[in-house]
This record gives structure tokens, sequence and C-alpha cells, in this order.
């Protein structure tokens, strides 16, 4: 049996909306870390343990403006109060933080079933922890509501789940693509890193474009400067998924300043991936896009299952796939 939690249309205002080298949307670390919070207080009083969480984005914006009306955008940044120093109030430095507010549902997968004498219970102590939460560094200002749902029918239970939260656009790991356009890209590009080819996910190009009528070698002209398409395979985006450790494990306080000198310590770098924003009414199982953490040696990753159903790749991306060494994401 399934058993999920749907918390539906939580707002946020001023979440982290910068993850590593990408901004736009909060990393999804940030999504596992508010799940794994309220498994910790479920665990305690319900004995019910969260092991993943689907994100779900209805809404967002980017708290960003152009200066001059066009151009680059810059982030809006708070004025904070005067400070005293030496007697004297002076303007306080300005620390540049990107913020945004968006309006998300989660879907979070249950390891056990909800019994009938503690639904109730559930669902008023999850509509209190949900608001009382931080979520991506953002307060919690609304939550429309909090629903249990649990079968045996896995079909039947997406559908149900999915339709409760359109329209709306449901995030989930693409990175074998990343792998793939790496592949692509070494055969005609022998030189280019796993960096190269996230950077095709990720940058904005532009390529000079002569007339066909125009002698360049007799005449001056002008080039026309042409957005040059993204890979055509969905709505893809660069997204931070994780970390590499880069250092050695290190005991508990034996390094100064860290954040809990009561756990062992290790020095990490973020590792980035490519996701992709599907429509719910794409997805047919739920449990694709249900995000978990996965830890291998020294890395510490979040990933979905992305090999079953309308996630599928086409057949022939899966034979070229098929013959690739398996390699890890892009870290740097």
């Amino acid at each position: 049996m399934s058993n999920y939690i749907l918390l539906e249309h939580l707002k946020v205002q001023n979440a982290n909306c910068i993850a590593g080298f990408t901004y736009g949307f909060p990393a999804i670390t940030h999504f596992l870390g508010y799940t794994h919070a309220l498994s910790r207080k479920l665990q305690q009083q319900f004995g019910i343990e969260l092991t993943g969480c689907a994100v779900v984005c209805h809404q967002h914006q980017v708290q960003a403006y152009q200066p001059s009306g066009w151009g680059d955008y810059v982030f809006a940044l708070t004025r904070n109060p005067l400070i005293l120093k030496n007697g004297n109030a002076e303007t306080a430095p300005i620390v540049e933080e990107g913020r945004m507010h968006l309006t998300v549902s989660l879907i979070l997968e249950s390891s056990k079933a909800f019994s009938s004498s503690q639904q109730q219970q559930l669902v008023e102590t999850l509509t209190v922890l949900a608001q009382r939460q931080k979520l991506a560094g953002g307060q919690v200002i609304c939550l429309k509501g909090v629903s249990l749902y649990s079968d045996d029918d896995e079909q039947a239970l997406s559908r149900k789940l999915l339709r409760k939260v359109l329209p709306g656009f449901v995030l989930t790991d693409r990175s074998e693509l990343l792998k793939q356009h790496y592949q692509q890209l070494i055969a005609t590009q022998p030189n280019a890193t796993m960096l190269d080819a996230w950077l095709n996910f990720a940058a904005l190009t532009y390529q000079a474009v002569t007339a066909e009528d125009v002698d360049s070698s007799t005449e001056q002209h002008a080039v026309e400067w042409v957005r040059v398409p993204k890979l055509d395979k969905g709505y893809l985006v660069p997204i931070t998924t994780g970390y590499k450790a880069i250092s050695a494990l290190y005991p508990a306080g034996a390094v100064a300043n860290s954040r809990d000198p009561q756990y062992p310590f290790c020095f990490v770098e973020s590792a980035y991936g490519v996701g992709q924003w599907l429509s719910p009414h794409r997805v047919p199982d739920v449990r694709d896009v249900v995000w978990r953490y996965r830890q291998q040696g020294p890395w510490y990753l979040c990933t979905t299952n992305t090999s079953q159903n309308a996630l599928k790749l086409h057949p022939e991306q899966e034979a070229a796939l098929a013959e690739l060494p398996e390699t890890e994401l892009t870290y740097f």
C-alpha cells in the first residue's frame, strides 16, 4: 500500500532563490530538508517516517528588476537599519541575497499507513508544523490544506493525487540526459568537459547570421544576432542536486566553528544536474517524481525514479545510454 501526505498550496515569501551557480528556484535539498524536519517531529508523536517529497510549483516571483528597463536583472535588496559605530549611526553594509515568493504543493511519501484513529490528529498537527517551519529560508504565510492518501491501486491513487495539484508543474530529475548530451558533445568536440555539456542547458547563446545574398569578401554588411535554441527535449533546467565530499570525515569537534560540534564534519561542494518541469497530467505514477536521498561514497544526491512510464526515454535514446559507461553527475 502506498501512503502520501499532500500539503496543498504552501505560500512562501522571501525564499532563497540562489542555489550554487543557478538561480530562479530553491535547491531540491531545501525541500528534502523541510521534509526531514517534519519527519523527525512526526516520528516522535505518530511513529511515521517521511521518505521522500515531490515538488509542484504553482506560482513564482523572483525579487529582481532591470535598473534601466532593459538588460541584465539585479536582485531587489533590503535596506537594513542603521548601525551604531563609534557613537555614530552608519549605514549597514548590503549583502546581496536572492529572494523570491512562490506557491508550491508538496507530496510527502510516508513509510506506513495512517490509522483511522490518528488521521484527524495528524492533519491538525501537520497544519501547524508545516506553517511553523521555514521553507528554503522563507516564511510560510498560508497553507490551503492537508490531505492523506492511502491506496493499494497505485495508478488510481496517482491520478487522484496529481489531479489535486493542477494547474502546476512538477519537477523531476533528468540528469541522464546530461550524460547523453555529454557523449554526443565529445564526439564533435573531443576537449569538451561535463561543464560544457551542463552549460548548454543553462546558458543563453546567440550566434551571428549573415544574409545569404551578401558577398562577405567584397561588401561591408551587418549581421543579425539570432538566439540558439536549447535542446528540444522538454522544459529542461539546470538544478543543484546535492553535494560531493572534498575532504576526509573529521571527528566531532575537530574542526573549529562548525555548525554542530557534536557530529563528524566533512567539507563538500555542490553537485549539479538537469531537471525537467512536467505538467502533472503527464505523470502516470507519482512514485516517478518523488525526490529521495541517495548516498554512495563521497556523493550525497537527491534523485527521482525516471526510468518508467511517461518519463521513459525514447527507445533509441535508451539504447544509446545502455552502451555508455556509468558516470557521475557534474561536479565543479
